[in-house]
């Protein structure tokens, strides 16, 4: 018997968590494990661990699968990235950080960065051409007009898949703190200051204990 540590990490952005059912099946050179049930709850920037019982050693892990589906409502998941312990002591790292939705199996590569040349297994070659075939039906391109660059051949930013529209998730989210950022220094009469500042210490008394040591590495 063979037990391998499995750490699950989640985004911590906001609706990164689900409460969908997610498991994992890893695979190595040797084989690969069953289907096994990591939870069915996830809560934004936490992470859940996990062993997984395997009848034999499956040899250095190449890749995991991670499986997601739903009881009854829908609910995306942002996976932040996985660790895999093997008996031995081996870690594996699997960065992923994309988003499941729907009834999805999301396959992730070892994180240790390898070219074409490098896939022995017949599973990673086919794995690479999946990838590219899926990058491929996703940025398909059009001319907009004679003499223009290519663009994507979409009508609205809303009809790509969730992973590509992640830039403009993170900026709706950093638009929405600067705005609150704003008006609390507004109410606090930073921005209606007409005086110079007495202090550095006084300066720190408007911004949180990170933007102020940020503030002081500065000046």
């Amino acid at each position: 018997m063979a037990v391998y540590k499995v750490t699950v990490a989640t985004g911590d952005m906001v609706e990164a968590g689900t409460k969908n059912s997610i498991s994992i099946t890893l695979v190595g050179s040797y084989g690969e494990s069953r289907q096994t049930t990591i939870s069915f709850l996830f809560l934004p920037g936490k992470e859940k661990s996990l062993s997984v019982h395997c009848e034999q050693d499956l040899g250095p892990i190449v890749l995991i699968r991670l499986h997601k589906w739903r009881l009854f409502l829908e609910d995306a998941w942002f996976c932040k990235d996985v660790r895999v312990t093997a008996p031995n002591g081996t870690l594996y790292r699997f960065p992923c950080y994309q988003w499941l939705e729907g009834v999805t199996t999301v396959e992730v590569r070892e994180g240790s960065g390898k070219k074409l040349v490098d896939d022995k297994l017949q599973i990673l070659k086919e794995h690479r051409h999946q990838e590219l075939a899926a990058r491929q039906e996703a940025y398909r391109w059009k001319n907009f007009a004679q003499g223009w660059p290519r663009c994507l051949n979409v009508d609205s930013v809303f009809e790509l898949d969730s992973n590509i529209q992640f830039s403009r998730i993170r900026a709706n989210s950093f638009t929405g703190f600067l705005i609150f950022q704003g008006a609390s220094h507004f109410l606090s009469g930073f921005l209606l200051r007409r005086t110079s500042w007495n202090s550095l210490d006084e300066m720190r008394t408007i911004f949180s204990r990170t933007q102020g040591r940020d503030i002081g590495g500065c000046l």
